[in-house]
């Protein structure tokens, strides 16, 4: 078969043309897709585990997607998303409806895709928590301030109760927060320095084995005996109690229809009160109930966002 030649010229004039076709089409593909798909929920989750967490969510899922044939919706699929930035491209895009997300990650997303907030979010009968801070009894670090020159365990930056709630409160405090190479290393006199120990019970375990002078959970872990286990606790003191916020929260994306993100709204809040939904409230992260926003509730999210603001500025 003969091969048909182009002159340079030519080929760059073909390039061109098929350009503008593709810039042309591109604005024209997310619509396309969204009214394909208008149908079809999709429930979306930051996960390190898609595997583990895609039962829990379908199942929340099969429960509400029949509910809302009224408003259209007759499908419903899952979503994982790897990190929150991931996450927040999915919400603007159209490609995730629905997520469900810890409170510090709820201000990430609504800051990157202008996710609204839905409900508020309560699991084991707790719609609240606070974070705790803690130390060996024997210890001369007495409160807050007193972590001057110490050293503080945390768990990593995707926790609120672990790390981004104990980074505002010391920076709130006057306190300048130091990242260390590990639980061995030692913070300049005027600064606390952290360290990640990537669980809870690895904090509370290293604050009890005197690897670091103090560790920071929520309250909820506290009282956990898998995580602070009761062999520990006499040896450990609180020196500090946070505020509470929300534990977990529901939102949806900026551009959902009106009627759809009432009409989820809507079964949501009534979940609770259908035995219908109780297995599925179950797997999804043992929920109780879904409730509505308040006044406590967007104040303690306003806090949530202006300290991750700073803490990004300043410590990150």
């Amino acid at each position: 078969m003969e091969r048909v030649g182009f002159s340079s010229g030519v080929r760059r004039g073909i390039q061109a043309v098929c350009w503008v076709l593709l810039a042309a089409l591109l604005p024209m593909a997310p619509h396309a897709r969204a009214s394909e798909d208008s149908h079809v929920l999709v429930l979306g989750r930051i996960s390190d585990d898609p595997r583990a967490h895609y039962d829990q969510l379908k199942a929340l899922l099969d429960y509400v997607v029949p509910r809302m044939r009224e408003v259209g919706i007759t499908e419903g699929r899952v979503l994982m998303a790897r990190d929150a930035q991931q996450m927040a491209s999915y919400l603007r895009r159209g490609r995730v409806d629905w997520v469900t997300e810890t409170a510090s990650t709820a201000v990430q997303l609504q800051q990157r895709a202008d996710a609204r907030l839905l409900l508020l979010t309560e699991r084991n009968g707790v719609s609240r928590y606070r974070t705790v801070f803690f130390a060996r009894r024997e210890s001369p670090v007495q409160d807050l301030a007193g972590l001057r020159g110490h050293t503080l365990a945390l768990q990593s930056i995707a926790s609120t109760s672990a790390y981004q709630v104990p980074m505002i409160t010391l920076l709130e405090a006057g306190l300048t927060p130091e990242i260390l190479l590990g639980p061995g290393d030692q913070p300049a006199a005027d600064r606390v320095g952290y360290v990640f120990a990537r669980s809870e019970l690895n904090i509370s375990a290293w604050v009890h084995k005197r690897m670091v002078d103090a560790g920071a959970i929520s309250d909820l872990d506290w009282n956990d005996p898998e995580r602070v286990p009761p062999a520990f606790k006499p040896f450990l003191k609180v020196i500090h109690q946070t505020p509470t916020y929300p534990r977990a929260l529901e939102l949806v994306r900026a551009d959902m229809p009106v009627e759809v993100e009432a009409r989820l709204r809507e079964v949501l809040l009534q979940a609770s009160r259908d035995p219908a939904a109780a297995p599925a409230l179950r797997l999804f992260f043992n929920t109780s109930r879904f409730l509505p926003l308040d006044d406590e509730v967007r104040r303690s999210l306003a806090g949530l966002r202006e300290g991750a603001a700073r803490v990004h500025a300043e410590v990150e």
